[in-house]
């Protein structure tokens, strides 16, 4: 069969998604699409709009009406892709803090949840992309030609981004981490709206014991081999 041009990657926090969609983009000349972005946009636009961010319906309401997008990166800053907010350029701004201390309700919406669910997949039909996030094989884009859902255990998805936070300089004991790691892990998969869950066709890697640069060459393996076998490595 013809390589796949649309691939969806899912997977709990700390799995190395985004990280391994990135590297795998790069490997095969796609956009790499995180679809979080989506949701700080929204967010920047409801900031920029004076909603008070707690009023569901009209953030709801304002997402529906926005044009987000999502391209390759137009510039060599540092991005990874470029976002769109109504034409503008709002790469760096959906960065913001404020954008940061609120995209996480505003994302909890079930409206603003339906709206932006629609503007990606009409990204991922586009063709030639990597999406990354926690629903997109099961609800974003359930016609990706190839579903991967990458996972590791909870103790090494801690360790990993305990880690992280050492690297940045901030203080967290191991054990909190695991214990925040696992809250999360609840949230994910037990919310009412698009919980987190492996698509029944999709091709499950355990990372626990693989390196990032493993699991990409694992997923081009099995790209190339068109399926033939499971690229799980255990």
């Amino acid at each position: 069969m013809n390589r796949a041009t649309m691939i969806a990657i899912d997977g709990p926090v700390a799995s190395g998604k985004s990280t391994v969609a990135l590297l795998l983009a790069e490997r095969l000349g796609y956009l790499y699409f995180d679809t979080g972005v989506m949701y700080r946009a929204a967010t920047l636009a409801a900031l920029r709009a004076g909603l008070t961010l707690e009023d569901e319906a009209r953030v709801s309401a304002l997402a529906r009406t926005i044009d987000i997008d999502v391209r390759p990166p137009s510039k060599s800053d540092g991005r990874q892709y470029d976002v769109l907010l109504d034409g503008a350029d709002v790469t760096w701004d959906i960065r913001t803090r404020p954008v940061e201390a609120n995209v996480s309700l505003v994302s909890t919406y079930a409206g603003v949840r339906s709206a932006l669910t629609a503007k990606q997949r009409e990204i991922g039909l586009r063709g030639n992309v990597v999406l990354v996030g926690r629903d997109i094989g099961t609800i974003v884009l359930p016609e990706a030609e190839l579903k991967i859902y990458l996972d590791a255990s909870v103790e090494e998805r801690a360790r990993r981004r305990h880690a992280e936070f050492i690297a940045r300089g901030m203080e967290r004991t191991l054990d909190k981490v695991l214990e925040e790691t696992r809250r999360r892990d609840a949230i994910d998969t037990a919310r009412e709206i698009a919980p987190l869950a492996a698509a029944e066709d999709a091709v499950r890697i355990d990372s626990t014991d693989m390196t990032i640069p493993d699991v990409v060459e694992a997923i081009l393996e099995y790209i190339d081999e068109n399926g033939e076998h499971d690229a799980n490595d255990g």
